[in-house]
């Protein structure tokens, strides 16, 4: 079949070099559609539900809304994850799903159940699913800056800025954050309503009740029809003051002369500061699932052009986090290393193959191959981003291993043919010898990284892409071998012009005295061998484990966390004096915009003590520090000067994985679960202590979930009963003048806004049972009349899982390895530290999707070994050949280590791979000296003859093999930009395992094969 399949190739060859062209043509128009991001998508099939109720308490909300919305969200199938937090007045509901879930009907189940439960709640609750986003989604961040006050900034941001952005392909939503959402305040006097008989629900009824046009329907005059409509719509201000609320003694009381009608707004739920010098209101683009991220950023940038004219002029738009510029600065690092990969390979096989011509009909094979991996890429809709682009580059030294084969060998056959034969035939006889062991090989690089697909959880988001990638590639690379080269062979190659390099032909003949001698006396090199083998074991117990290098995103971010019971107005001024401070020590930080507590959407539901820092610095040419760390080390310097504000470090993509990871930000997530909130926040605050206390703790962080201050008013309801009033009527008084209540709205031409019935005194504590009055049938009364009150200690949040209550440590590591730290501080809480009954430890963060990585790679990488062995076995039919074969594995891993170890990089995720990508090449070479050993050897040469000629002829096309694979992840090795730290491990270990595994293979090899196979053969 496959004799056949070549026959039409080369019959063919105006068919082949046409569907070529159109490959090139294809393979471009894809590479323009692809996707961009920095990242692959790693978020998974979430949900969202978002819950506000104003005015409830996180007890309260979590028994009367997370708590039922939870029982209903559980049993939906295909569920993996079910997290809540409770937090004044809002509950953000998260609801994970497993990857093969199609996301529109995880949607529609949880809308389903959401829609069942919503009755239950309590009457004025808002909310619900939040926008099919994701937690990477946040591509644009800006703010509005100008002398306009917050509420007009808001109010641009608001019915301005925000519904064009909405409009834009890939647009989520746009959360709004900060400024003063204006709102029309209806103020009542207490006195003023009782001397009327009315209550504050009578006035509630009243503004509902009239506040809205309405249609009637049509009338017939003559032939013509009529709509027929009226208006009591509120107009503005002034309307609504004229508005009757009751007539006495035959004259009108107009609300005005019962309540102070103003323009105010809605209470704020957090605010955003601008470099110490005040406060600002700012926009944050969010994109939908899948989106592509630079069009995304792209169609933003362009809809604010056309805006800008529409807004006033003093009025500027400024970014302050724009995605595409790492996007943009990640693509570069990969790309640039690509394209110097690719430019090196072509000089290398120029160098080893001698001839211009013929190294570039070997050469074709890489941007082909690279073309039609982007068109498959573009089939399976993957993104063209750090990860996917890096498997190319790891696979680029690879494409031509192939094409190597069939051009040498095709050479070989037209010197020695002779020219009785035609040409073509030559070719195809040539070609048809390599074609079995060129699809083993391919079939063995393939095997080698299916490992890599199977991996699950961010660790399966992130190297997928690289293992589909390099297998595109191969895929590709194979089928232009077998279709495209022997048809460019049979036009461009001259065999009578091939000749071998003269430098290659010296190293010929240096290999082959060195290996007469190493086969007269093995014994040195095994012994050398044994003592490798124990350095790479001392290396790899010496090396530190971890899951992933940082990616430096080139922003940073300080996370603040002051005393739970600070209020909005004190928590701005500790952001602005931490900001004023920082611009003064750190001469790098160029702006600061910090956001505290929550957004408008909920997304991201932090309390008013919550503060997130973001750092805009400087160019890196233009810093006087030498690195993040020294700039870091300024921060904490500045952060010692304000006592009682927990601090740590993150950056705006690593913040959303570590929360998406294990619902926390850090590293390191431990878990303390049980039913009671005290206790488990003094388990976690033991937890932090002892972990604090272990080497590589840079951060430790405990949430506080307790420490707010509750007034408990205990309503009286004898005295209630007694002066006519309800439980409701009291409650609705004091949201009334506390919170408001939500009476309409105002609707204009181009916007809405809220009606408010609220108090603008701003009682304290002592005042408010005593000034606050209620209107009752019997006249007025203080609040201290109907209610006792209690100051106690409560919640500022309440975190769950599961359904179950939990308190969290964060932990940020630095200097040693995650892996290392996790079992030093799972130890030390070990011997410390003992739960109460009902309380269980978790330990989650990278370091669980490290473990999840370890134990899959561990039973995948030896299934697919064995795998290979079998199209070993199925290749040479001899176990014992491939058995032999398979011992290259170890001579890989030996340099993989030693490098890995000396270069003081971690054994991490990336740094697995490329030890996956070694067995691959390490099997290769070995197929290509014992192929040719046994040819040799079945064309009778003596056992010397076999191991010696067979390896020195051979010596060329496995130091190809080693080289090109080298080369092509030296740029990464070099490389500096953003990606770089995930890439670096995997080029240290491949250029190390491939040296170690050449030399090996060409020594070691035919040792083995002569004691082994040959000699064993020959006794018997």
């Amino acid at each position: 079949m496959l004799g056949a399949f070549l026959q039409g190739v080369l019959r063919q060859r105006v068919i082949i070099l046409v569907a070529s062209v159109a490959l090139l043509m294809a393979g471009l128009n894809a590479l323009q559609g692809l996707r961009i991001d920095a990242y692959p998508e790693i978020s998974p099939v979430q949900v969202k539900v978002i819950v506000k109720a104003p005015g409830l308490a996180p007890q309260e909300l979590e028994a009367r809304v997370t708590r039922k919305i939870e029982v209903e969200l559980l049993g939906i199938p295909q569920q993996a994850a079910l997290r809540s937090v409770v937090k004044y007045g809002i509950t953000d509901i998260t609801v994970n799903f497993t990857d093969s879930t199609d996301i529109y009907w995880a949607r529609q189940q949880v809308s389903e159940r959401l829609a069942a439960v919503w009755p239950q709640l309590p009457d004025g609750v808002s909310g619900g699913i939040a926008p099919m986003s994701t937690p990477l989604g946040e591509l644009l961040m800006m703010t509005l800056d100008g002398p306009q006050s917050l509420t007009e900034k808001r109010r641009i941001l608001d019915w301005q800025i925000r519904p064009l952005l909405r409009t834009v392909p890939g647009v989520a939503d746009i959360s709004a954050l900060g400024g003063k959402v204006a709102a029309y305040e209806v103020a009542p006097d207490p006195l003023a309503l009782a001397r009327l008989g009315m209550t504050l629900a009578d006035l509630h009824q009243f503004l509902s009740n009239n506040n809205s046009n309405d249609g009637a329907g049509r009338i017939s005059s003559g032939e013509e029809s009529i709509i027929i409509t009226s208006s009591g719509r509120l107009l503005d201000l002034e309307d609504l003051r004229q508005r009757v609320v009751h007539w006495q003694q035959g004259k009108p009381v107009r609300l005005a002369d019962v309540a102070t009608v103003q323009l105010s707004s809605l209470t704020r739920y957090g605010a955003v500061t601008d470099s110490g010098q005040g406060e600002t209101v700012e926009a944050l683009v969010v994109a939908l699932k899948n989106a592509d991220a630079a069009r995304v950023i792209a169609g933003v940038n362009q809809a604010l052009e056309v805006l800008r004219p529409g807004l006033p002029q003093d009025l500027q738009i400024r970014v302050f986090y724009d995605r595409s510029d790492l996007i943009e600065r990640a693509l570069t690092t990969v790309s640039e290393a690509l394209w110097i990969a690719v430019v090196l390979v072509i000089v290398l096989l120029g160098l080893f193959i001698g001839n211009v011509r013929t190294a570039l009909v070997v050469a074709v094979n890489l941007p082909l191959a690279a073309l039609m991996t982007f068109m498959i890429m573009d089939y399976f809709s993957m993104s063209a981003n750090l990860m996917s682009l890096g498997g190319l580059a790891i696979a680029i030294g690879m494409l031509v291993d192939g094409a190597v084969v069939v051009v040498e060998n095709t050479v070989t056959g037209l010197q020695q043919g002779g020219r009785n034969l035609p040409r073509l035939h030559l070719i195809y006889r040539s070609v048809r010898e390599v074609l079995v062991p060129i699809i083993s090989g391919t079939a063995i690089i393939l095997l080698v990284f299916s490992p890599l697909v199977t991996l699950q959880g961010l660790e399966g988001k992130l190297f997928s892409p690289v293992a589909l990638t390099i297998m595109f590639a191969m895929a590709s690379s194979l089928l232009l071998s077998l279709t495209l080269i022997p048809v460019l062979t049979t036009l461009f190659i001259d065999a009578d012009k091939v000749h071998t390099p003269t430098w290659m032909l010296t190293l010929q003949q240096g290999y082959q005295r060195s290996l007469a001698r190493v086969l007269a006396r093995p014994a040195p090199l095994l012994v050398a061998l044994v003592l490798a083998l124990v350095l790479a074991l001392a290396a790899f117990v010496d090396s530190g484990k971890t899951f992933m290098p940082e990616m430096d995103e080139g922003d940073l971010i300080v996370q603040l966390e002051k005393t739970p019971t600070i209020n909005l107005d004190a928590s701005i001024d500790i952001d602005l004096r931490v900001q004023r401070a920082l611009l003064a020590a750190c001469p790098d930080i160029e702006r600061i915009v910090a956001r505290t507590g929550s957004d408008d959407l909920g997304m991201d539901p932090m309390g008013l003590n919550e503060t997130d820092m973001f750092l805009q610095l400087r160019p890196r040419e233009e810093w006087q520090v030498a690195d993040k760390d020294a700039l870091k080390t300024q921060i904490r310097t500045v952060m010692s000067q304000f006592p009682g504000v927990n601090y740590g470090f993150t950056q705006p993509i690593a913040m959303r994985v570590s929360e998406m990871i294990s619902g926390s930000r850090g590293d390191v997530a431990i878990k303390v679960f049980g039913p009671q909130l005290q206790p488990l926040q003094q388990l976690a605050d033991q937890i932090a202590a002892l972990v604090s206390e272990v080497p590589g703790a840079a951060e430790v962080l405990v949430p506080r979930a307790g420490g707010m201050h509750y007034l408990q008013l205990a309503l009286d309801y004898e005295q209630i009963n007694r002066f006519g009033l309800s439980v409701a009527a009291v409650q609705q008084v004091l949201r009334s003048s506390l919170e408001g209540i939500h009476a309409g709205q105002l609707i204009f031409p181009e916007r809405q806004v809220p009606l408010l019935i609220r108090t603008p005194v701003r009682y304290q504590v002592e005042q408010l049972l005593h000034q606050l009055h209620i209107s009752s049938p019997a006249g007025t009364l203080p609040l201290s009349a109907v209610v006792s009150a209690e100051e106690q200690q409560g919640p500022v949040l309440i975190r769950r899982e599961q359904g179950q209550r939990f308190a969290v440590v964060n932990v940020n590591v630095s200097g040693v390895a995650l892996g290392d730290f996790v079992a030093a501080a799972q130890q030390r809480v070990a011997e410390q530290l003992t739960l109460p009954p009902g309380y269980v430890l978790s330990w989650g963060g990278e370091f669980e999707n490290q473990q999840r990585a370890n134990t899959r790679l561990a039973l995948m990488v030896p299934l697919a070994i064995a795998l290979v062995l079998l199209v070993l076995f199925s290749t040479f039919g001899r176990l014992n050949e491939s058995l032999l074969i398979l011992c290259n594995i170890p001579f890989a891993l030996i340099g993989g280590m030693l490098a890995l170890w000396l270069s003081g990089e971690y054994l991490s995720v990336p740094a697995s791979v490329g030890f996956i990508a070694l067995l691959g090449i390490a099997v290769m070479n070995g197929v290509v000296l014992v192929e040719h050993f046994r040819q040799l050897h079945s064309l009778g040469y003596s056992h010397l003859d076999v191991v010696l000629q067979g390896a020195v002829r051979r010596l060329r096309p496995v130091l190809m093999t080693a080289s090109t694979g080298a080369v092509g992840l030296l740029p990464l090795l070099f490389a500096s930009g953003p990606g770089s730290e995930i890439q670096r491990p995997l080029a240290v270990v491949v250029i190390g395992g491939l040296v170690s595994s050449t030399l090996l293979t060409l020594y070691v090899l035919p040792v083995l094969y002569r004691r082994l196979i040959l000699e064993r053969q020959h006794g018997q």
